[in-house]
């Protein structure tokens, strides 16, 4: 299957340290039209977010793992735009580190990021509410020295989700938070409808 282009109540989540973070893309979610505010004016755009794990340890030397021993995980969403000055273009241009072909400059298949290996360089940040987050400022390619060493074994399922091809059994393990921004889509609406899915 191609794809061509959260808070849950009071928990505390670690999060990923700034810096430069060994990652491997374990997710891409086509979320549907969403409304976005941009200097002062709303408009609805396609989104899609892309989702990694993270490898790494702390300045201390301890791994970067949830209370359960999983990788730590980011996320960054994205207009569904390919266009030369669209971020999503930019990121995956800088992870790849080379120029696109003329035919991955018109188009190109998302599904080819998944479970590959990239740096990403973190940055922590406020929000509009005040609070820390971390977020992804940058994508790199994974330094020789390090492939060299050896890539560890990804952990989480590799997971392609698509409105128009919608996999509901993958849907039910979104968090609540993933699943509200999905279902609020037009896309979404259309599906619960019985309407022929959207592209």
């Amino acid at each position: 299957m191609s794809f061509f282009v959260e808070s849950t109540g009071n928990k505390e989540f670690k999060m990923v340290p700034p810096g430069s973070h060994l990652a491997r893309c374990y997710r891409i979610v086509d979320v549907g039209t969403q409304a976005t505010e941009w200097q002062g004016q709303q408009k609805f755009l396609r989104k899609v977010m892309l989702g990694w794990e993270i490898h790494g340890e702390e300045e201390d030397g301890t791994p970067l793992l949830t209370e359960e021993g999983e990788p730590l995980a980011m996320f960054k969403n994205y207009t569904l735009s390919w266009s030369e000055n669209a971020n999503l273009r930019k990121d995956l241009q800088g992870w790849r580190g080379t120029p696109w072909t003329d035919a991955e400059a018109n188009r190109f298949d998302l599904k080819n990021i998944l479970g590959q290996w990239c740096m990403l360089n973190v940055i922590h940040a406020e929000g509009k509410n005040n609070k820390m987050y971390a977020n992804v400022a940058g994508i790199s390619p994974v330094p020789g020295i390090i492939k060299k060493s050896g890539l560890p074994a990804g952990v989480n399922e590799l997971q392609l989700f698509r409105l128009a091809e919608p996999d509901w059994v993958m849907f039910d393990t979104f968090s609540k938070g993933l699943k509200a921004k999905i279902e609020a889509s037009p896309e979404f609406k259309a599906l619960k409808k019985g309407q022929a899915p959207l592209a």
